[in-house]
């Protein structure tokens, strides 16, 4: 049994209270595309081709982030599942996940794919990117689900000791999905091969994490991580993600 953890505080407990159901996929007859109405919320016709378009770009001017972003929105998601969070609140997560560093395409290559480590202007430079997500996202947030979306895509490089960037938040007043999403996205760059090295074993990864539990990570979102991560490899992926969305990248 993993341990729980809050619910995004963006939701009250009257919103809880009134979306107390799960309805599945509703088909539009008019754009044969999937309007999710699920618990707390709902996602809108037209969320999985407005995030194609932008990947879109992402996939043919950086592939290796490309893939990096989808593995990271799939594992979000589970963390967010492994959490005890909402199918709304796992969606969430899945798509800043996805998004997170899309604004990688603001900065340059000499920069982010430097075999090397950055000098201290460069790391400063490298450092905008979770802005530049959020501006390029920014668009889509006239719909509340990516509104939600918009802060957890900012906030993934924010540490609980107050030390992340770019606003230096601490503890609880970074978003739960941002603490997710920092956990998995240096599980999936530190397995990643580089330039400058192999990809890590997974007993590494493990140790790193746990070095820094309650300092750079949420020590209740690394219990949790622990606790669910060898059930990973056994879960589906989200039909409807690899249907409107990942099908239709892969195919392009």
């Amino acid at each position: 049994m993993t341990a729980s953890i809050e619910p995004l505080s963006a939701l009250s407990d009257n919103d809880m209270e009134s979306k107390s159901h799960l309805r599945g996929p509703v088909m539009s007859t008019a754009t044969k595309k999937p309007h999710l109405t699920l618990v707390w919320g709902d996602i809108p016709d037209w969320a999985y081709s407005s995030v194609a378009s932008i990947l879109e770009t992402l996939k043919h001017s950086d592939p290796g982030t490309f893939e990096h972003c989808l593995r990271v929105g799939e594992y979000s998601r589970l963390l967010a599942k492994s959490s005890g969070l909402s199918e709304y609140q796992q969606k969430v997560a899945e798509f800043a996940g996805i998004l997170h560093d899309v604004g990688k395409m603001g900065v340059g290559q000499e920069i982010t794919h430097k075999p090397g480590k950055l000098t201290d202007s460069e790391y400063e430079v490298m450092k905008a990117h979770p802005c530049y997500s959020e501006e390029i996202i920014k668009p889509l947030a006239i719909h509340d689900f990516f509104r939600q979306v918009l802060p957890a895509v900012r906030g993934h490089h924010e540490r609980v000791d107050g030390k992340g960037y770019p606003d230096n938040l601490h503890g609880e007043d970074i978003p739960l999905v941002s603490r997710m999403i920092l956990i998995v996205d240096t599980l999936d760059a530190m397995g990643e091969d580089r330039a400058y090295r192999k990809g890590l074993p997974l007993e590494v990864i493990y140790k790193e994490i746990q070095k820094f539990s309650g300092t750079q990570f949420d020590q209740n979102i690394v219990k949790v991580f622990f606790e669910s991560h060898a059930s990973w490899k056994t879960e589906k992926a989200d039909p409807n993600t690899i249907n409107f969305l990942i099908k239709k990248l892969k195919a392009a």
